[in-house]
């Protein structure tokens, strides 16, 4: 049991949130690109000498929110897989269900984590973790469906070369599992954010929007492309 934090440490913690909170609202009225410091702490009532001591400078106020964002997307992915279906299609559909509702729902944070590169700034290790959440959702699902009989042999050809030697680091996550299937898995992952990103960032009007019938249809496709079916 950990020890009960002292007031201390609980208002420092309130504080923390509430200078997130402030720069969540910054990202949404100008974007990550403008983030300040100093518009912070001018919003929040607090000198900018203050603020630096939470957090020493822009990048690593935007890793905080990163890393939150990742989190939140992440534990909503989590949340999803967990419940019980009949089938782990079903869960694989949920899943993306559950992303696609969290980034329409958070578009600003989407946009931080999968939208432009922000000018200077390179995310640290510490964003990788969270980052590899909703991937490794869909691999335990992958995972666990293959345990128990449900895959279906496509008869895809295995990765070969460099491409290989890039799956070998999923399959140490995924023991058992075919280096077709983890590729495949790859692709659907990527297809995921890529799709979402579409969506949210206006490039399906004229065409699959609304867009509710065409991620259902492409979540079960998907699921039946890494052998879900």
């Amino acid at each position: 049991m950990s020890a009960p934090r002292t007031a201390r440490e609980r208002a420092r913690a309130e504080l923390t949130d509430e200078i997130k909170a402030a720069a969540r609202r910054q990202l949404e009225s100008s974007g990550a690109e403008s983030l300040s410091l100093r518009a912070i702490s001018r919003e929040l009532g607090m000198v900018s000498s203050a603020l630096y001591r939470y957090f020493p400078s822009r990048d690593e106020l935007l890793t905080a929110l990163i890393i939150d964002a990742y989190n939140a997307l992440g534990e909503a992915a989590e949340k999803a897989a967990q419940q019980e279906y009949p089938h782990p299609r079903e869960a694989w559909i949920a899943v993306y269900a559950a992303v696609r509702d969290w980034s329409r729902a958070n578009r600003h944070e989407y946009a931080l984590i999968y939208g432009s590169p922000i000018a200077g700034y390179q995310a640290p290790q510490d964003t990788v973790q969270p980052a590899a959440r909703v991937p490794l959702v869909l691999m335990r699902i992958l995972s666990q469906a293959h345990a128990e009989g449900w895959l279906t042999e496509l008869n895809a050809p295995e990765p070969t070369g460099r491409l290989a030697e890039q799956v070998d680091v999923l399959a140490g996550l995924a023991p058992g599992v075919p280096k077709w299937m983890l590729l495949r898995l790859a692709i659907a992952w990527t297809q995921l954010f890529g799709m979402i990103s579409f969506e949210l960032f206006g490039q399906l009007v004229g065409s699959m929007d609304p867009a509710d019938d065409f991620f259902a249809e492409t979540s079960r496709q998907m699921a039946a492309y890494v052998g879900i079916s």
